[in-house]
């Protein structure tokens, strides 16, 4: 062996190596090696010093090569090993698979050396592993990459089937430059140009008196708004008057905007005259009105509830539950959830309602189940009864107040018993009526009950058995 043709390798000017040195010099060129005697048996291992993973293998040392080689990997090492005993150095590297009690396996790839005398052999190895872990994670990494190519495949056959068979017109708008990025065949029949020349062009080059720029910015304004945006156009080559509906998302990086496209007819006949008036009276009411879920989680408001909480915006009430306005929090809440779910509706159900600041305002709320089987839903409407209540308070001290007929009932007593008697009496009844009300309203939960007319469960119950309650509703 020479290198820029020196001898010095060939001509025995290199020193004898030192028997303290030589196993050094081995494991440093090797990640192991074994000498192994003509009959297979290992004379000695050295491990790299840089190799831990390898453990100590002195055990090794005095038994045969195959007894530490995995079932396929023994037949390869004994075929190798006999030709070399004949003469021939493989000159192919041997791939092996260790066995170490079946703990664990490793590959190494061996090289055969001439090593001293009586046809002992030098096998100096590679540690496969490096190399098999690179190759299993580019196995999974490939397997991962052909299961995300497929999941792409499959999604894209879904769009395209949901674009081609849906009878609304939609299209993709990417809002960087204002261009078409696809469409259905119901957008190109309705703009009245076929569906290979509206992808790629200027979506604002098909509607009249509208730059791209104006246009963009004017669909970006409406999916801002807290309603259904829209925005009028005219098509420019069928004239018709169409409503575009735009939701803006984000994909590869950039922002899209997904138009909905209707012509006016169209978009007039979804929504029929009562529906309208029902939701100017949603967002004009001057009573509080929500919509909540079967939970009590706030779904939409109007601005008249926004005005009793003091909320500065949608945000601030959308997506919290009822509970955190309402003056007993959960009891209250699950009175009004439970009783419209099972009724159908709840007429009146006095509380207080607390806003952020603390601030205690007596309301009266009528409740509704709204039995839709897509999204089912509570609607409430809330009327501010604190000055009702304080004008009543007034006006009964008066002396022109015309008694209400329960009143009457009790002025027929008078001259048939005492007054003590008139009073204990009329007592029990609204005691009584009350404590039945009570307990009706939250479905037999005692424990809610005695809060609602803040007494003790103790009392309640003392209560409950003295007007011959507790068994009707145990």
């Amino acid at each position: 062996m020479t290198s820029g043709g020196s001898t010095f390798w060939s001509s025995g000017s290199v020193p004898l190596i030192e028997p303290e040195f030589l196993s050094s010099i081995i494991a440093a060129a090797s990640d192991i090696a074994l000498v192994v005697s003509a009959d297979a048996i290992i004379l000695s291992v050295v491990v790299n010093a840089h190799s831990e993973t390898f453990g100590d293998l002195k055990h090794w040392e005095g038994r045969s090569v195959t007894e530490f080689l995995t079932r396929e990997s023994a037949p390869k090492f004994e075929k190798a090993h006999a030709a070399y005993l004949l003469g021939e150095i493989p000159k192919k590297q041997l791939e092996l698979n260790h066995s170490d009690n079946a703990v664990w396996q490793y590959p190494v790839r061996y090289t055969f050396h001439r090593f001293g005398h009586e046809n002992a052999a030098l096998l100096l190895g590679r540690d496969l592993r490096p190399i098999a872990e690179t190759q299993q994670q580019l196995v999974q990494a490939q397997i991962a990459l052909e299961q995300g190519y497929e999941a792409r495949r499959e999604f894209d056959a879904r769009y395209r089937v949901l674009l081609s068979h849906t009878n609304q017109a939609v299209v993709f708008v990417a809002v960087q430059n204002g261009r078409v990025e696809d469409a259905n065949d119901a957008a190109a029949t309705l703009l009245g140009l076929s569906k290979d020349a509206l992808r790629g062009s200027s979506f604002a080059q098909h509607f009249t008196d509208r730059s791209t720029v104006e246009l963009t910015e004017s669909l970006m304004n409406a999916t801002l708004s807290e309603e259904e945006g829209r925005v009028t156009l005219t098509a420019g080559r069928t004239k018709t008057p169409v409503v575009v509906h735009p939701v803006v998302f984000r994909a590869g990086g950039q922002r899209v905007l997904m138009c909905r496209i209707d012509t006016q007819a169209a978009d007039a006949n979804r929504a029929d005259t009562a529906t309208n008036h029902a939701l100017a009276l949603f967002r004009a009411g001057s009573d509080a009105m929500l919509f909540m879920t079967p939970k009590g989680v706030i779904i939409s408001v109007n601005e008249s509830f926004m005005d009793l909480v003091g909320a500065a915006h949608l945000s601030d009430v959308v997506g919290r539950s009822l509970n955190d306005f309402l003056g007993r929090g959960q009891i209250d809440l699950g009175v009004l959830v439970e009783q419209p779910q099972r009724t159908g509706h709840m007429r009146i159900y006095a509380t207080k309602l607390v806003n952020d600041l603390g601030t205690r305002l007596a309301v009266e709320i009528s409740a509704t189940h709204l039995d839709d089987t897509d999204v089912p839903a509570i609607g409430c409407i809330i009327r501010d009864v604190s000055r009702t209540e304080t004008s009543r308070t007034v006006t009964a001290g008066g002396p022109a107040n015309v008694p209400a007929e329960p009143a009457r009932n009790v002025m027929d007593l008078v001259g048939s018993a005492s007054l003590k008697d008139i009073v204990a009496e009329t007592t029990d009844v609204v005691e009584k009526m009350c404590i039945q009300t009570a307990v009706e309203l939250t479905s037999n939960n005692r424990v809610a009950a005695a809060e609602m007319l803040g007494l003790s469960r103790q009392s309640l119950y003392v209560k409950l058995r003295k007007y011959g309650l507790l068994n009707k509703n145990g």
